[in-house]
């Protein structure tokens, strides 16, 4: 009997040893000038020796330069140099999104104005009905305007004919949208990009390596007028920009951006059946505001709400509201390597399969 008794106290213990620290507390972690990290993640559901091998095959299999893992406001998981500068490609488009969302906040900038009331051209010319784009279309790459951007790496070479599509009622993954949008913001503000990502973004955030002097445009302005506005990040960097987004634009005391405006620009506007039917789009994304969203049938599990910045040769910053996570990930495009998006996804698979299946593995 006495053995029973003995056995029935320890019960409870064994149970407590076994549940995992919670992914987020009622008092949310921040950053200060530099990430905490967490000294055992197997405290909160983790198997360190997943954690090997996913190491391994990123040394072995990827060309990954920088990856940091955030969870619940610490370092889950880090390789590779993470505070090198290096070209962000299109993640930038996802940065202009978030630079919007305090002017649409307080109505200096309306989403609905067409590019006609601003008194836009471009070389050559507009034609009328792509003077009818609104802001709104830009920023969802839905604007109809197919002139050439300044810059490649988009999908224009699959574009319709000039003039053909209404404004908002076609999406193509365009570069003179992203750029004209730019420069918009711009007009609207009176700032540089590059002053509206130190002011807003890298001071509240306490950015460890922003360097606004490292920041410029490119373009060939015999094509358009409105340059390239490229970014260069540090990957600890890019995981504070998710880490803002992850927490609903809100950094410790301060609402750094409208709670409103993370929703919006995270929301589907143009499904993944929709994207992929130009095959231009990413597989398992559609499209909100330059941000790539989860969408079906790839929204399950882990990817519920899931949305990511991409860029081309290997850089991504991936939020999964779901376990409170945030993914940062660079190849630095000077080695002349690349991670493609296929890959990445390879490397979440594996980074989801060090969750152990008895704390709620995916």
């Amino acid at each position: 009997m006495q053995k029973l008794i003995i056995l029935g106290l320890l019960l409870p213990l064994f149970t407590v040893a076994q549940t995992p620290k919670p992914l987020q507390s009622s008092l949310e972690v921040y950053p200060d000038s530099t990430w905490e990290r967490m000294i055992n993640p197997g405290d909160y559901g983790w198997n360190n020796t997943k954690f090997k091998q996913l190491r391994g095959f990123i040394i072995d299999s990827t060309h990954t330069t920088g990856m940091v893992v955030i969870q619940s406001g610490k370092v889950l998981f880090e390789y590779g140099d993470v505070q090198e500068l290096s070209y962000l490609a299109s993640c930038r488009k996802s940065i202009l999104s978030m630079l919007y969302g305090p002017f649409v906040a307080n109505d200096k900038i309306k989403l609905n104005t067409t590019i006609e009331q601003l008194g836009l051209d471009d070389v050559g010319g507009l034609l009328p009905i792509e003077k009818k784009a609104t802001i709104n279309d830009l920023l969802t790459a839905r604007s109809g305007v197919y002139h050439a951007a300044s810059n490649e790496g988009d999908a224009s070479a699959m574009a319709p004919k000039r003039g053909s599509v209404t404004p908002g009622s076609f999406w193509l993954y365009n570069n003179w949208d992203f750029n004209i949008a730019g420069y918009i913001l711009e007009q609207q503000t009176g700032k540089s990009i590059y002053e509206l990502i130190d002011s807003i973004l890298a001071n509240p955030l306490q950015m460890q390596d922003w360097r606004i002097e490292a920041q410029r445009k490119t373009g060939d302005t015999t094509k358009s007028k409105y340059k390239a506005y490229h970014i260069w990040f540090s990957t600890r960097d890019m995981a504070r920009l998710g880490y803002l987004m992850l927490r609903n634009g809100k950094w410790k005391d301060q609402q750094v951006l409208p709670a409103s405006w993370i929703k919006t620009t995270t929301s589907i506007v143009t499904t993944n059946k929709e994207a992929g039917q130009n095959k231009t789009a990413y597989f398992h994304f559609g499209y909100g505001y330059l941000w790539w969203i989860w969408d079906a049938p790839y929204n399950k599990g882990a990817y519920e709400g899931a949305y990511s910045a991409t860029g081309a040769f290997g850089q991504f910053i991936t939020v999964l509201p779901k376990l409170d996570l945030v993914i940062a990930h660079k190849t630095k495009y000077e080695y002349e390597r690349q991670v493609s998006t296929e890959l990445y996804l390879k490397i979440l698979d594996k980074l989801l399969a060090a969750r152990d299946a008895e704390f709620g593995g995916f």
